[in-house]
C-alpha cells in the first residue's frame, strides 16, 4: 500500500514512516521542516519539502495514496498562546487541505492526528470521547477543528476518516530542543546537562504519558480497522496517569517549580475502550518501561 505521511520529519511521523516502511509499505512524505528535522527522515520515503497551506502544490502528490496520515502540527499550547493566527494557520488550513486533496484523489482513508487538549479541564476522570470539548488553549481550539472536519467530510462527502486524540507522546526521536518540548523531554535534557528539573506549578498535575510505539500502531490499525473509517474520535493514551513529579522520580533529578502556565488542565487521563473495541489496540508500554528505554537512548 502506499501511505502519504504528512509531518514525516517530526517526532511521531517520522516513528510511523520507519515502523511503515519495515512492514513493506511505500510512503511518501510532506513536511515544510519548519519543526521536523532533515536527519529524520527515512531515506526509503520519498520526500517533498511542500507547505501544506499551499493547497495547488501539495494537492498533487496525493495521486495515486491510498492512505494520508495527518501528523503535521505546530504543537504545543503554549505556542499557540503566544501566536494564535500562525498556529490556526498551519494546524487547521493544512487539515483542511489535506482533507480536500485525499477527497479529490479519492483516498481510502485519511487518519488524523487529533490531540487530548481538546478536553481542556474536565472534573471527570477518566476522559471519553463523549465528553464535550472544552479546550482550554488555541492549539486545543485548532486540534478540535480538525476533528469536526474529518467527521464533516465524511458526512458530506463520504471520505473515510479517522481522528485520533493522543495523550502526551513521548519516545525516540521526541524535540528536546525550543521552548515548547515535552516535560520529559525537557527533564532528560536537563539531566544531560546537569541543570536541575524545571516544575511549573507543585508538579502535582497528571498526565496520561504515552509511548510513541504504541501510538504508532495504533495509526496503522486506525487505517485498515473495518470497524472505523467514519469520522470517529478514538483516545490513544497509555490509561494510567502519573504525575509531573513521579516523572521527576523516575528521571532522577533536582528540581525547581516555578509558576503554573495557563492553558494547562489539572489531571488527564484516557478511556481506551473505544480504541479497543473499533481497532482491536491497548497500550503495551507502561511508564517505568518507557522512561527506562528513554533513559537508555538519551542518558
Amino acid at each position: 500500500m502506499k501511505f502519504l505521511v504528512t509531518g514525516g520529519a517530526g517526532f511521531i511521523g517520522s516513528n510511523f514512516t520507519k515502523k511503515a516502511l519495515d512492514l513493506g509499505h511505500e510512503v511518501l512524505i510532506l513536511d515544510n521542516l519548519s519543526t521536523g528535522m532533515r536527519e529524520n527522515i527515512d531515506p526509503r520515503a520519498s520526500f517533498y519539502e511542500v507547505d501544506l497551506c499551499d493547497y495547488e502544490i501539495m494537492k498533487h502528490y496525493f495521486k495515486g495514496v491510498d492512505y494520508a496520515y495527518h501528523f503535521a502540527a505546530l504543537a504545543r499550547v503554549p505556542l499557540s498562546i503566544e501566536k494564535p493566527r500562525e498556529t490556526n494557520r498551519n494546524n487547521v488550513e493544512s487539515t483542511i487541505n489535506v482533507l480536500m486533496a485525499a477527497k479529490e484523489n479519492k483516498l481510502k482513508r485519511v487518519v488524523y492526528s487529533a490531540s487530548s487538549s481538546a478536553y481542556g479541564a474536565q472534573t471527570k476522570m477518566p476522559l471519553e470521547e463523549s465528553m464535550p470539548a472544552a479546550p482550554l488553549s488555541p492549539y486545543g481550539v485548532q486540534k478540535y477543528v480538525g476533528e469536526l472536519y474529518v467527521k464533516n467530510f465524511y458526512d458530506l462527502f463520504d471520505l473515510e476518516g479517522v481522528s485520533l486524540r493522543y495523550f502526551n507522546v513521548y519516545g525516540p526521536k521526541m524535540a528536546f530542543h525550543g521552548a515548547y518540548t515535552t516535560a520529559i523531554a525537557t527533564f532528560i535534557k536537563q539531566k544531560k546537562e546537569g541543570t536541575s528539573f524545571t516544575i511549573f506549578g507543585d508538579g502535582e498535575i497528571t498526565r496520561d504519558f504515552t509511548y510513541v510505539d504504541d501510538v504508532v500502531e495504533a495509526n496503522l490499525k486506525a487505517a485498515l480497522s473495518p470497524k472505523a473509517g467514519k469520522g470517529e474520535v478514538i483516545n490513544i493514551g497509555a490509561a494510567n496517569n502519573q504525575s509531573i513529579n513521579k516523572i521527576a522520580d523516575l528521571i532522577g533529578g533536582e528540581r525547581v517549580y516555578l509558576e503554573r502556565r495557563k492553558g494547562d488542565p489539572q489531571d488527564t487521563i484516557a478511556d481506551i475502550t473505544k480504541a479497543k473495541e473499533l481497532l482491536d489496540w491497548e497500550p503495551k508500554i507502561q511508564i517505568e518501561e518507557g522512561i527506562r528505554k528513554v533513559k537508555e537512548m538519551y542518558l
